[in-house]
């Protein structure tokens, strides 16, 4: 008798309510991970012992059954991203450079991106003494993490920005490449966009001594020489208020040069071996200038005594952050730290401006990378994962949830790839008032926008991946909170939209201007293609409502348009966005996807400040505002 008519017949006989009508001849036996001894203390029953050996138990003991569902595979991003190409292909078709992404491309898929999982799981840890009790306050990094510093160097990715070989497209270039970079690189885009913020700010002050070496060690493609920087501005009193939180001071010494003592609360990439910080001069009597007016800029090497000690910098602790755990984020006593001063006393703040447009544009790009890797992530998945039996590229609504997310992404990307065109014709010498105009108020708004962006929707794309979305060793969940540093880092959402406004006053309005007309010639470009013009009518009208809304705002107190900045930050981005959107659809190698993006992206709302203004949200006692939040009455 087979083992499969040995057990129809035990069921039969003991009774079993289910018919068995089809016995099937036995099916091969599956390869199983297995453990068959039994458990201690009891002895497998007979009817156990038949299904085992027909195969049909599966999960007996350590069995673990046959199926694994297949993991997203990341490729080439360069060649998965068709926005990107085509972007590139428009403005800069150079054959090299385009041959060097693709290659680029392929190393971070293949490789880069195995280093970048190594930072996160070997995160940085600080040794404050030696075996024999000397303080050294040594920061330990992965070996991965030495690596992408080389690797940084020999591809340019600071040093593409500074070389210019491609004009004012460079910086698109540069950029370009760090997009491909920024989410296999275990968050080493940090400290990148910190060093070429330095750099930025030494080619602006001039470089000659002290820091013409200094300049040309962060500019380098060759890694023995290539150094990166810190950029050591928070204290304890306060992140963007620096004019008030800083209380570092510097003490003159004979030769010309300062020592630094402060208390430095969050310096990210601590292991840089050069830095740039805020301080405030003191005279001879110990006193120093209160507010920005007392602050000046001074540019610090980090360096070791003879005995391996830091010279006049005390590590106190590591921070233990939600993210970016992959980089050393340290609290310092600065006790004595030499120093020279680089701007003129006082000018401190205006100084270090450059440095905040480039790393705030760094932001960016990482916020727009991290919306683009999860989704193509997310798109491989669906073509690999099957459930309610189909695969999820076969169903209507997981494919939707996608294109919104595509939709932002791409958003997200030519408004980062604009405002990298815009410092390029700055850097380049070429840009017109019209440019610089529109480079000064972008920057807060791209950076304080895409922020938000990439939170929303890296958070959307985890959630496609079901439960595998939220189990750490799959390495999705470090996406979600290295992007939640976005919206906070080079300051928060609410700072910038202040910034917005500060930008607005100081111009006399022609940053406004200069978005409005803009906007419009963007706009005028695709009158006369027919496909597009639900969205040409959708931004032309927002554009008009914005209008009315500064009429309107320039009229009331100071206060109506501290309410509503947030709004009118948003309402600029997304405005600016969906024209970029339809002038990349309108170019002759658009494809049928850039125009349903372009249209999508105007379905929404796209001017939130007319309509709260509407509502007369700016017109309200901010006092309601104050008691809803406080409000601990009882109910009832």
């Amino acid at each position: 008798m087979s083992v499969s008519s040995a057990l129809l017949s035990r069921r039969v006989a003991g009774g079993s309510c289910r018919l068995w009508c089809v016995i099937p001849s036995p099916r091969p036996l599956i390869h199983v991970r297995s453990a068959s001894v039994a458990e201690p203390g009891r002895r497998r029953s007979n009817e156990e012992q038949l299904w085992e050996a027909a195969g049909y138990l599966p999960f007996t003991r350590a069995r673990i059954g046959p199926f694994f569902q297949e993991n997203p595979v990341l490729k080439n991003p360069f060649v998965e991203d068709a926005l990107l190409r085509g972007y590139l292909k428009r403005h800069i078709p150079q054959e090299v450079i385009l041959s060097d992404l693709c290659a680029f491309g392929e190393h971070v898929a293949k490789e880069v991106d195995g280093w970048g999982r190594e930072c996160e799981v070997n995160p940085p840890r600080l040794v404050h003494f030696d075996p024999w009790g000397r303080r050294v306050d040594h920061i330990v990094t992965s070996h991965a993490w030495k690596r992408m510093k080389d690797l940084s160097a020999q591809e340019g990715i600071v040093a593409i920005g500074y070389e210019r070989s491609f004009g004012e497209w460079s910086r698109v270039y540069q950029m370009s490449k760090l997009y491909l970079f920024s989410p296999s690189s275990g968050l080493y885009t940090c400290p990148l966009a910190m060093t070429d913020g330095a750099a930025k700010v030494i080619q602006s002050l001039g470089v000659s001594w002290p820091v013409e070496d200094a300049y040309s060690r962060l500019t380098t493609r060759h890694p023995e020489r290539f150094w990166t920087s810190g950029q050591w501005m928070t204290e304890r009193q306060g992140g963007s208020d620096v004019a008030s939180g800083t209380e570092t001071v510097a003490v003159p010494q004979t030769d010309g040069s300062y020592k630094l003592h402060g208390f430095k609360w969050f310096t990210s990439a601590t292991d840089a071996d050069m830095t740039l910080t805020l301080a405030r001069v003191q005279d001879k009597t110990g006193a120093t200038i209160p507010g920005s007016k007392g602050l000046s800029l001074f540019y610090a090497e980090v360096s070791r005594d003879e005995d391996g000690r830091l010279r006049g910098i005390e590590v106190q602790r590591l921070k233990d952050k939600l993210g970016t755990r992959q980089m050393p984020t340290a609290e310092l006593l600065l006790d004595g730290l030499p120093a020279r001063r680089l701007s003129e006393e006082g000018r401190g703040v205006s100084s270090i401006a450059n440095m905040l447009t480039i790393t705030r544009i760094h932001n960016s790009v990482s916020a727009a990378a991290a919306m683009r890797r999860v989704l193509q992530l997310a798109r491989d998945y669906a073509t690999r994962r099957t459930a309610f039996g189909k695969l999820l590229k076969d169903h209507p609504l997981h494919m939707q949830t996608l294109a919104r997310m595509e939709v932002e992404s791409r958003g997200a990307f030519l408004l980062v790839m604009d405002v990298c065109r815009l410092l390029g014709r700055e850097e380049s010498g070429v840009a017109t008032e019209h440019d610089a105009h529109l480079l000064r108020l972008l920057t807060p708004v791209v950076k304080l926008y895409t922020g938000k962006q990439a939170v929303a929707v890296v958070s959307e794309g985890l959630e496609s991946f079901g439960g595998q979305g939220y189990i750490e060793d799959t390495g999705l969940p470090g996406i979600l909170r290295d992007a939640q540093v976005l919206s906070i880092w080079e300051g928060t959402t609410n700072v910038l939209s202040l910034d917005v406004l500060r930008c607005v006053a100081r111009s006399s309005g022609m940053v406004l201007h200069a978005y409005f007309s803009h906007t419009k010639s963007l706009l005028a470009g695709a009158s006369s293609v027919s496909s597009l013009a639900p969205a040409v009518t959708a931004v032309g009208g927002a554009l008009c409502e914005l209008e009315e809304f500064v009429q309107v705002a320039a009229t009331r107190a100071p206060s109506y348009l501290e309410l509503a900045a947030r709004d009118l930050a948003y309402s600029l981005a997304r405005i600016y966005t969906g024209a970029l959107l339809i002038d990349h659809a309108c170019w002759k190698g658009a494809s049928p996807s850039d125009t349903y993006a372009a249209l999508r992206w105007c379905e929404q709302d796209l001017c939130p400040v007319a309509r709260n203004q509407r509502r007369g949200h700016y017109d309200s006692n901010t006092s309601l505002d104050a008691a809803l939040v406080f409000d601990q009455s009882i109910q009832g």
